[in-house]
């Protein structure tokens, strides 16, 4: 103990002796470290950290896969679940003490405090299972937590607010629990509020605000309420008894969904056939919850560990660049070390404290680094989720994290250290006290050049991967979405339709159509179910007199209720037939535009679409609508727009027509279907004092109609790519680091290989060489090494973009533009890095550089 604290005093002295060294070390070290503890501590928040509850161990979900909105075909792997069927799990799982379900996706509500709050706010809700927050072990902050009793049909409706919802929507009043809020035009009361650090079952962005009951559900739904019908739209997560296993629940749960399905589901008999061929498909798994639903784990999963690895290439350069400094100044003391040596110090004791140096200066650099890391989460999370209004993510480092970065300190410290360290302790002491200027070709200085090389191979693949990710992210926003983009704004909305009759839901909704057109600088308004990229109902599509298709196949399509002139404001093309005109009513022939996708998907090369007639899931519905019109291709839904999967076929149908059904469950869909939540304005000018005239049109139409949010169309479309323009943008940051600290490694080698080679361009000059041959020969050296870095970094820049071309979108792994930028900002960087040094060679005095030996 006493020798490490003379070596950590010794360190301690050195450092405060070189300041400028210190510093650069130290800077380069925290880049490196906190860039690296910063991409960790989002890993270990999203991958592996545990939910806030009570012993998260014994959690296991029901189902696995992140599939919403699942319409009750079967699934494959199924993850969501009807509300029957959660019920008969609860009989058959003895293994677990509490099952509990949850909504999928959660919903935007409509919320006023009292019939005397004239402003209504857009709360985001979750239905949950009565057992819910007992499941998870959470109690209530204030007031009371869901309980069984009130997740029934006839219960008193309740509520349960977040703290976050309860501290910054309402100030945190006591008064809040126990009073009647008005969510979607009825009224519930707030029993409780949940504690500060609970965001629910799963980690996403904007977490719920509200948790309601499922079987409250049809009060807030009406006739889009699914609750007693086979749609899945619960995910489910239990509690195990303790000392049970889940061992034998995943092959129980097969066998009981197979059953289901056959007997159980209540699914239209023309549907049993197909049913019962994809049988065999049918599984269901347990999986660890202890995290929750992994969302966001399967998200961001790979993006996160691709930039871990980004940022250890980047911990590797910084390392290499200490490493350099290290060597240089090991030389610089090499005949210090030679008279250690010669009065008896053995080597074991030199490189010893030389490992301490190193690692005194590493745990430095950590300290610094994890105020770097610290910075760096926001700035991720700002990056990647800069359209959300909270995400539940805390970039305090936690013990894990300070663990890693202590850990990644010392493992750093003896990186860089033991080269210079072992190099310095191995020098022939009678050399080294003869000049160290004598000998330009030793192993320190090889070693550098090696580190130089290492550096430039690492740069020129982070650059290139940059560029193929920047290039990506380009393609995707500047791509032909079908639709226009330009002076188009989307309004986003919520309101309780469910609760007018039909007749005035139509009225109201030309009234509103009529309104907003009417705004000064609104050319045109219309109005949809859906926008672009938001989830689209999917149905069976049956062709007049096909009967019923292979359920095996492909045999659905996305379709949306617009109004009049939805797809001309959209900027849609119709390529043959009309579009949706004012003569689609109520009382005349329900009609239909469908894309291209949609003619592909269900009629054969070379027939004729126009005038044919269509249904929906069941033969007997196979005449309701007439295709009337074609249009075109466009990018409305999330696969789609980033080219992982074919333009899925739609068809559009008038808000104004609807379909009588003898079938429950389809007129249910059906009248579901006509409650709007949204439009789109193609206006001319800006955007500027919009948005409180369309407020204002809304509280005219009905002041339980909320506003959710009102944007230019390239701001819906372009909040879709966070995630990709996140990874491009840091990638980019990282590679541009990489590219310093490769220019300043190589500067630091130049500089002290003409330093050390001062004699012999002295002798040179004076045996005649220009200044012009002094500049190339310390040019072609420097050079040599970025040659041989990008000699061994193309190849692996061309492996790097296989590795990676999921993340790409119309780029090739080896994009010829993307590569020659990449070197050229290399060759750039190290011609600035070099030419300082070889300008001072070629300025030295020939006589002075004689007298030096």
């Amino acid at each position: 103990m006493q020798t490490l604290r003379q070596d950590i005093a010794y360190a301690l002295r050195q450092m405060r002796l070189s300041p400028v060294f210190t510093l650069t070390a130290m800077l380069t070290l925290a880049l490196g470290i906190g860039a690296t503890t910063a991409i960790f501590s989002l890993i270990h928040t999203v991958m592996l950290k545990s939910l806030p509850v009570v012993d998260p161990s014994r959690l296991y979900r029901i189902g696995d896969g992140g599939d919403c909105c699942v319409e009750g075909s079967p699934q494959g792997n199924w993850g969501m679940f009807s509300y029957p069927f959660y019920e008969l799990m609860k009989k058959n799982t003895p293994e677990f003490e509490e099952l509990a379900a949850f909504q999928a996706g959660g919903s935007q509500i409509s919320t006023r405090r009292g019939e005397a709050d004239r402003t209504a706010k857009p709360l985001r809700g979750e239905y949950v299972s009565g057992n819910y927050f007992s499941t998870f072990g959470v109690g209530a902050f204030a007031g009371r937590t869901i309980q069984p009793a009130d997740d029934q049909e006839t219960a008193a409706p309740a509520a349960m607010l977040s703290y976050r919802a309860w501290q910054q929507q309402y100030g945190s009043d006591p008064k809040v629990i126990g009073s009647s809020f008005i969510l979607d035009g009825h009224p519930f009361t707030i029993v409780g509020i949940t504690p500060p650090g609970f965001f629910g079952d799963t980690l996403r962005s904007d977490p719920p605000d509200l948790w309601i009951p499922i079987l409250q559900q049809p009060v807030l739904a009406g006739q889009k309420s699914f609750l007693h019908h086979f749609q899945a739209w619960l995910r489910v997560i239990g509690r195990l008894k303790p000392g049970a296993t889940p061992d034998a629940v995943p092959a129980r749960m097969t066998s009981l969904i197979r059953q289901w399905l056959m007997t159980g589901a209540d699914f239209p008999a023309d549907w049993m056939s197909g049913i019962k061929a994809g049988l065999p498909k049918q599984f269901v798994k347990v999986v660890p919850a202890g995290g929750g639903v992994g969302l966001m784990k399967e998200d961001y999963g790979d993006n996160l560990r691709i930039l871990l690895a980004v940022c250890a290439l980047v911990l590797l350069i910084a390392c290499a660049n200490i490493a350099n400094l290290l060597l240089a100044r090991g030389t610089a003391r090499r005949a210090q070390t030679s008279v250690r040596l010669a009065l008896g110090a053995s080597r074991k004791r030199l490189i010893r404290q030389s490992l301490t140096e190193s690692l005194v200066l590493s745990v430095f650099g950590g300290f610094a680094g994890l105020v770097i890391a610290y910075l760096g989460v926001k700035l991720l999370v700002a990056l990647t989720f800069h359209s959300a209004r909270f995400v539940p993510i805390d970039a305090t480092p936690s013990l894990p994290v300070l663990a890693f970065a202590f850990l990644l300190s010392v493992f750093t410290g003896a990186l860089f250290g033991t080269a210079p360290a072992w190099l310095a302790t191995h020098a022939d002491p009678a050399e080294a006290l003869r000049g160290a200027n004598r000998s330009t070709h030793d192993r320190s200085s090889l070693s550098q050049k090696v580190l130089v090389i290492f550096q430039a191979t690492l740069s020129v693949v982070l650059l290139a991967g940059a560029g193929l990710l920047t290039r990506s992210i380009e393609k995707m926003q500047h791509q032909d979405f079908g639709y226009e983009l330009d002076h188009r704004a989307l309004i986003s909305l919520i309101g309780p339709f469910n609760s007018y009759p039909q007749p005035k839901l139509d009225a109201m909704y030309r009234e509103m159509q009529e309104r907003l057109a009417h705004i000064p600088g609104v050319e045109s308004a219309a109005l949809a179910l859906y926008a672009p990229l938001q989830d689209n109902w999917g149905e069976i599509v049956i062709r007049e007199g096909h009967g019923m298709p292979n359920m095996n196949e492909e045999v659905g399509s996305s379709w949306d209720h617009v109004s009049v002139g939805y797809l001309e404001t959209m900027g849609h093309h119709i390529l043959r037939g009309r579009s949706i005109t004012e003569q689609d009513t109520a009382s005349t022939q329900n009609v239909a535009v469908v894309n291209e996708a949609f003619v592909k998907r269900f009629f054969k090369p070379g027939e004729n679409p126009l005038g044919q007639r269509f249904g929906l899931d069941l033969p007997q519905y196979g005449t309701t609508f007439q295709i009337v019109g074609i249009v075109n291709d466009a990018r409305y839904m999330w696969d789609n727009l980033y080219g992982a999967a074919p333009t899925r076929p739609i068809f559009f149908a008038p808000l104004a027509q609807h379909v009588k059904y003898d079938n429950a469950m389809m007129q249910s869909i059906d009248d579901g279907s006509h409650y709007i939540e949204g439009a789109v304005l193609k206006i001319h000018g800006s955007m500027e004092g919009l948005e409180p005239q369309v407020r204002r049109v809304l509280s005219e139409v009905d002041p339980n109609i909320t506003l959710l949010n009102l944007e230019p169309m390239e701001d819906h479309i372009d909040a879709n790519f966070d995630q990709q323009r996140a990874m491009a943008q840091m990638t980019g940051l990282f590679g541009i680091l990489a590219l310093l600290l490769a220019a300043v490694g190589l500067y630091g080698v130049t500089a002290y290989a003409v330093e050390r080679r001062t004699s012999e361009i002295g002798v040179r000059m004076a045996l005649g060489a220009d200044r012009t041959k002094i500049v190339r020969l310390v040019l072609r050296g420097a050079f040599l090494q970025i040659i041989i870095g990008l000699a061994i970094g193309i190849p692996i820049s061309i492996l790097t973009g296989h590795l990676i071309a999921h993340q790409l979108y119309q780029v090739k792994i080896w994009d010829p533009l993307v590569l020659s930028g990449s070197i050229i900002a290399l060759g750039v960087c190290a011609l600035i890095a070099s030419i300082l040094p070889a300008q001072r060679a070629a300025s030295i005095d020939p006589v002075k550089a004689l007298r030096t030996e």
